[in-house]
């Protein structure tokens, strides 16, 4: 199958810019009330998290243009691009959640009902193209951490 750059780049921008939204929830939060918090000692430092976001959404980007490639006409791969935006969606409201209303124990329940959408979209995405269903896996990995810090803060704090 031959490889189109638009298409691709076009998924990759997509993902990196609700990346992008996200930080403007996250970013004011970092230097005054997240660096408030009491954290686990397996808390990452604030520096690592930029790079594997940019890095996960790429990946996004990628994996959705393997499935999108496949012909936007057919239903499995219009329901499997639309479960993928909805983990999208929910991805950058866990931010606002979390950094924005300050709000752990809901930004908790959040990123669990993510959890699942990302399965979903890997689920899905591997009935259509298995190396896109495998790309998502260093993002759910990404996500059940984030989730135990998550629960973590919400318990510390």
């Amino acid at each position: 199958m031959k490889f189109n750059f638009v298409p691709a780049i076009i998924s990759i921008v997509i993902c990196e810019v609700v990346g992008i939204l996200g930080s403007v929830f996250t970013a004011p939060a970092i230097p005054t009330w997240y660096a408030t918090l009491n954290k686990p000692i397996f808390s990452p430092p604030n520096w690592l998290f930029a790079p594997v976001w940019t890095t996960l959404y790429a990946l996004m980007g990628f994996a959705a243009f393997l499935v999108w490639r496949e012909g936007l006409e057919k239903k499995p791969i219009k329901t499997a691009l639309l479960i993928f935006a909805v983990q999208l969606g929910l991805n950058l409201f866990w931010s606002f959640l979390f950094f924005n209303l300050q709000n752990p124990f809901l930004a908790l329940l959040e990123i669990l009902l993510l959890w699942v959408f990302i399965l979903l979209t890997i689920f899905r995405f591997a009935k259509i193209s298995k190396p896109a269903a495998l790309i998502l896996l260093p993002y759910l990995l990404w996500v059940s951490f984030a989730s135990l810090l998550n629960f973590s803060i919400f318990q510390l704090n």
